[in-house]
């Protein structure tokens, strides 16, 4: 009789232990079915956080061509006033220094409406709201012109660089011009922050079809941080630029080591398309194209 009582009471306490057992289990499978979702949630807030700041880097930057591009026009407009002026006055008195004039008024504004049209295209792209007025905005815009000084500023900055130039500069759409600048000073900006010890060495090429930009130097080389503190916005506003005026850009790393930013923007009228926007550009030296995304670790 006792020995069934233990039988009864073994059987009783291993049927317990059983349900205690299948109850951790269901509480430890809840547990971690929580712990799983809380995780997916969070990677999704930092997600649409990360998307909402890119977001947003892309509209400051298109607002801030848009305003550069707003003074290209803005100088156009003033200087066809001048020419319109000037052909005033000649008309009666030399008709052929006034048609000369007009001609210019018309190449004006022929040019003013090009820039015209991709500042258009520019702010019906923009979506987000943009910041307040740009208190330097009326400043002149630079241009390849001034590169030599941002050379100068570069090098007493720390870092070495070497300027060349191939083909014969010629005057280039104001636009061009000051979004070539704008490349090579976002490129070796990118390198004094991110390279290291390094030297650069900035190109332009000249040709009758396209100019060419390019920085490169021989610091660390660039990865891929899409989580990382440094998105690559900057990289996003030259794309934004090259693209603007059909053009192609190539930013990564080099064969060898160091970084690279390669730039072909077309020279002819029928060539800058704004809403045709390619993000790479055949790499040079073999190297694999890589995403604009790409940063330096």
């Amino acid at each position: 009789m006792l020995r069934d009582s233990q039988i009864v009471f073994l059987d009783i306490v291993a049927n317990l232990a059983a349900l205690f057992a299948v109850w951790a289990f269901a509480r430890s499978v809840g547990f971690r079915r929580a712990y799983t979702a809380e995780l997916e949630a969070r990677a999704e807030r930092l997600e649409r956080t990360r998307e909402a700041d890119t977001r947003a880097a892309i509209a400051e930057e298109r607002g801030r061509i848009a305003r550069e591009l707003h003074d290209v026009v803005a100088h156009h407009v003033s200087v066809m006033t001048v020419q319109a002026s000037a052909a005033q006055r000649m008309v009666t008195r030399n008709p052929d220094r006034a048609k000369e004039a007009m001609a210019a008024v018309e190449q004006t504004g022929r040019g003013a409406l090009v820039e015209m049209r991709r500042l258009v295209g520019i702010l019906r792209d923009t979506t987000d709201a943009v910041g307040g007025p740009n208190e330097g905005h009326n400043a002149p815009q630079p241009g390849l012109d001034q590169l030599d000084t941002l050379v100068t500023q570069v090098r007493e900055a720390g870092l070495p660089v070497e300027l060349s130039l191939e083909g014969a500069p010629c005057a280039l759409p104001p636009g061009i011009d000051l979004a070539a600048y704008r490349i090579v000073q976002e490129a070796l900006t990118n390198t004094l922050k991110h390279a290291g010890p390094a030297e650069a060495r900035v190109l332009l090429r000249y040709t009758r079809a396209e100019l060419l930009v390019r920085v490169a130097d021989d610091g660390r080389g660039g990865t891929t941080t899409p989580t990382g503190d440094r998105t690559g916005h900057g990289l996003l506003g030259m794309r934004e630029r090259v693209s603007l005026y059909g053009g192609r850009l190539y930013a990564g790393p080099r064969a060898q080591d160091g970084f690279e930013v390669l730039a072909r923007i077309p020279l002819t009228t029928n060539a800058a398309d704004p809403h045709d926007r390619t993000e790479t550009a055949s790499p040079p030296d073999g190297a694999a194209p890589e995403r604009l995304e790409q940063t330096r670790p």
